[in-house]
């Protein structure tokens, strides 16, 4: 691997670990979070959590499994898509969900708020944010429980 190719990577370890100190940072202000630690429970368990994006197209399902989650991603060169096990967590103003994806790591982020899909014009519950390896995918998301 070359040196400049490490270099990067570190810059963007570093990055993402800067992005969370200051995410941790941010819980213990008063600007709409929830000093009490209440935890967000907008979504029920039990929903299947559909998660969209375009340019590039994109796709994630979410469902409850036994015990655990499964998330299957999907685009257009892959349909059927892969499905991977998942965990969840709930913050103050959202849901996340960690797993690992063809050896790269997979952070998904999903939070309250209209999104419009402007492909399709559509509005949308949530809004979700991608993380998969190196790239970062926008995109809008609903629920079994809130169909679009």
């Amino acid at each position: 691997m070359k040196q400049s190719t490490i270099f990067v990577r570190n810059c963007r370890s570093q990055l993402v670990l800067l992005a969370a100190c200051s995410a941790l940072a941010a819980c213990s202000t008063s600007d709409g979070i929830d000093e009490g630690g209440e935890v967000f429970a907008g979504i029920d368990a039990e929903a299947t959590i559909n998660l969209l994006g375009n340019e590039p197209f994109w796709g994630i399902e979410i469902e409850p499994k036994g015990t655990g989650y499964v998330a299957t991603y999907s685009t257009p060169e892959n349909i059927d898509g892969m499905a991977i096990e998942v965990t969840r967590f709930a913050g103050n103003n959202g849901l996340g969900f960690s797993g690992e994806l063809d050896g790269a790591a997979l952070q998904i982020a999903l939070t309250p708020g209209d999104c419009n899909d402007t492909m399709s014009d559509n509005t949308y519950p949530y809004t979700a944010t991608v993380s998969l390896g190196d790239a970062t995918l926008f995109g809008c998301g609903y629920t079994s429980d809130e169909p679009v």
